[in-house]
């Protein structure tokens, strides 16, 4: 019988295999040569499919039941009335730590303005930002579990947790102004998840919306993207161009598509072709007819996760459910949203779709987590909300 961890998994790799033969097609060039199948499996974008696909497996058989059970954390040991767990204050320092690499010299690595990347041995490079978007699932998931729903309602225990959203969303904000709002997202959905309050967190909205603004209106590229989005045709030929060109391929693709390769905007004319805009190209190749294919195995795997989500236990499994939801969703519906000049241009790529080797392995491994929640949570549970409601294991007073 085929269930929801497999539905998750079928889909996902899915994605991935399309990714691949997109990505080969999108960087295709006059005299290159067409693309073969030797070509396409020898390709680096094959290698990191091999890759996601391998955390997908391994991430699947972790034992989820015994590593998210929030009780085996204990009480905390600190008797300085501290709402943190040591545990958990290691975890956050340590993808703070790993956001500011990127400006240690020598390894972080400068792209289009931003540093975003960091240098491996080898020649391979990572986004610790791809990183810290996943890890900030778990831990805010294991401290909402960890404090218990009831605290969670006090605004002094939900404070640590906005605090290091807050804090790594900064950091990446400042040169990844979606990837950081996505995780602020995220973390609020979790953070309401687990017990908090939605007018505690309104509260604290203020500054971090006024953090937004100055992040765009500091920096030139993000108010002329702004502004192209209000009207792309203003400057067709500069801020304007990018939209226009994604315009472009999607209306030249109709119903089924210019046919797979023989697509024109991936020629020089439309930038970032392979990556965040890859969804444009398979619009222009694919027609509305792979459109369509590519947004339904999005639902499905929402769909499978959603069953996955409802029948876990209260706690930290079912947190961390509904953060990895969140967020691979938010990231696909901002992503298409953008390619379809619905919302302003971002650098933001589509899951498992756009070409990137962090962010296909990391999105795969979380999924993977959906999987073994699956396998360990096969009897449906009984549903009494989203927050855990077991007392809660600390004892310092709210």
């Amino acid at each position: 019988m085929l269930r929801a961890g497999h539905v998750i998994g079928l889909a996902a790799f899915a994605l991935l295999c399309l990714g691949v033969v997109m990505v080969q097609s999108a960087l295709m060039s006059v005299g290159a040569g067409a693309v073969t199948v030797d070509r396409i499996l020898l390709s680096k974008s094959a290698a990191f499919l091999a890759a996601a696909a391998i955390a997908m497996v391994v991430a699947s058989r972790l034992p989820v039941a015994s590593i998210l059970d929030a009780r085996r954390m204990g009480p905390p040991r600190w008797r300085l009335g501290s709402p943190v767990h040591p545990l958990l204050l290691l975890a956050s320092g340590a993808l703070l730590g790993l956001l500011l690499l990127v400006y240690v010299p020598g390894l972080g690595r400068e792209v289009n303005g931003s540093r975003r990347w960091v240098h491996l041995p080898g020649g391979q490079q990572f986004q610790p930002s791809e990183v810290a978007k996943w890890g900030v699932l778990l831990v805010l998931a294991g401290y909402c579990a960890w404090q218990g729903a009831e605290r969670m309602r006090s605004f002094w225990r939900l404070l640590p947790g906005l605090g290091l959203a807050g804090a790594l969303a900064a950091l990446v904000i400042k040169e990844d102004l979606g990837t950081g709002a996505l995780m602020l997202a995220a973390s609020a959905i979790i953070l309401a998840a687990g017990g908090g309050r939605i007018w505690q967190m309104l509260i604290l909205a203020p500054p971090a919306v006024a953090g937004i603004v100055y992040a765009i209106l500091s920096s030139p590229y993000r108010k002329e993207r702004i502004l192209a989005f209000l009207d792309p045709y203003q400057n067709p030929e500069t801020t304007g161009y990018h939209m226009i060109q994604s315009m472009v391929a999607i209306a030249h693709g109709e119903g089924w598509g210019r046919g797979l390769g023989f697509g024109l905007q991936k020629f020089g004319y439309l930038p970032e072709d392979e990556t965040d805009f890859l969804f444009a190209i398979i619009c222009e190749e694919l027609g509305i007819a792979g459109a369509s294919v590519v947004v339904a195995l999005y639902l499905a795997i929402l769909w499978a996760g959603l069953a996955i989500v409802r029948r876990a236990p209260h706690g930290a499994p079912k947190l961390l459910g509904i953060g990895v939801l969140a967020t691979f969703g938010l990231q696909a519906v901002i992503n298409l949203a953008v390619v379809t000049c619905l919302a302003p241009t971002k650098g933001i790529a589509l899951p498992l779709l756009s070409s990137g080797g962090t962010g296909w392995v990391l999105t795969a491994a979380s999924l993977g987590v959906l999987m073994a929640m699956d396998r360990a949570y096969p009897d449906t549970a009984p549903s009494r909300g989203l927050a855990a409601t077991s007392p809660p294991l600390a004892t310092a007073p709210s």
